[in-house]
């Protein structure tokens, strides 16, 4: 896992790629405002894991521990990319009224949605909390 920063960095360089590649697709979408919510989201999510594959040899965490949170951050990045293109495409509400601006997906499009955007949010969160951790200057004395 120590030698895990470039392929954050190759994983940060894709993910951008993808949401440049969103944001010229956004007009194609069923909500264009969710469209560029995913644009943004792959752009910004792909900035993040070029940061931590550069600050990557600074986080001090037993090993299963940063294996936890390498997995995570790219669980939370792509998928939060994933959940938010398929919002678009579907033109969900899902936990997002203000990108929703009067859509409404299926029952089951928007059930998907909730469940991708909450394990996002649990992900992201955790694996934030464990590079604080790691982080600490405690950690690295």
């Amino acid at each position: 896992m120590e030698t895990a920063n470039r392929p954050l960095m190759w994983h940060g360089m894709f993910l951008f790629l993808l949401g440049l590649i969103t944001g010229f697709l956004e007009q194609h979408f069923t909500n264009v405002r969710m469209g560029l919510a995913a644009h943004l989201e792959g752009v910004m999510n792909g900035t993040f894991l070029l940061v931590l594959g550069a600050i990557w040899p600074q986080v001090q965490l037993p090993q299963a521990v940063k294996g936890v949170a390498y997995w995570t951050a790219l669980y939370g990045t792509y998928v939060n990319w994933i959940i938010t293109t398929l919002a678009a495409v579907f033109g969900t509400a899902a936990l997002s009224p203000i990108t929703a601006s009067g859509h409404m997906g299926k029952p089951w499009q928007e059930s998907l949605v909730t469940a991708g955007f909450l394990s996002v949010g649990v992900a992201i969160t955790a694996c934030s909390l464990l590079l604080l951790w790691g982080l600490r200057s405690k950690a690295s004395q």
